[in-house]
């Protein structure tokens, strides 16, 4: 080989290199659309759970006009106390998508360790190939189990979120429900 052609070759490893590493680390950066894992399974995600219907027996004999205007009243009422009229909101709510389950496959800890062990062997000298891809290939485990389980408490604190903001949404119904019941049970029914 003459000079000029020593002279690129270091270069050309260093220019792969950094490709590789900047390959890698956009890697790291955003996570990979993943598919839900229902869709994997055959199985489908729960459609919404509506509230079951309130019944009102009448325990005193009331007779169907005074049960109507009972109910109507204690519903105005139970609308006033609580700030919440049941009968404007929608039936149905649509929710977003839910957030996949985390994955922890171990497939982020091979990549980054099939990668860590490429980059140590190109950037390293011939002689120090195999040393170097070893040590590349711990690093890139390390890293790639960094990102695994950044991305999967990423998903589980998503799912907290999302299940509290459920809860918050059922307060205001289940105060109308408690509203309503308290006012037909004093007026002499029984709801179930």
């Amino acid at each position: 080989m003459n000079a000029p052609a020593l002279l690129r070759l270091p270069r050309q490893r260093l220019a792969l290199a950094s490709a590789l590493l900047a390959t890698w680390l956009s890697g790291c950066v955003v996570a990979p659309a993943h598919r839900p894992v229902y869709a994997a399974e055959g199985r489908r995600p729960s459609p919404p759970v509506a509230e079951a219907p309130m019944y009102f027996y009448p325990e005193r004999g009331q007779p169907d006009g005074q049960q109507d205007r009972d109910r109507y009243e204690c519903y105005r009422w139970a609308a006033q106390q609580t700030s919440t009229d049941p009968g404007m909101t929608p039936v149905r709510q649509v929710r977003g998508p839910s957030p996949m389950p985390p994955v922890r496959d171990g497939a982020d800890v091979v990549a980054g360790a099939v990668t860590g062990a490429a980059l140590g062997a190109v950037v390293s000298s011939p002689r120090h190939a195999g040393e170097n891809a070893v040590i590349g290939a711990i690093f890139g485990t390390v890293l790639g189990a960094i990102a695994q389980e950044s991305r999967a408490q990423a998903i589980e604190q998503a799912q907290a979120r999302q299940q509290q903001a459920a809860a918050a949404t059922r307060v205001p119904s289940d105060n109308f429900r408690r509203a309503m019941s308290a006012c037909m049970q004093g007026r002499g029914y029984r709801v179930s």
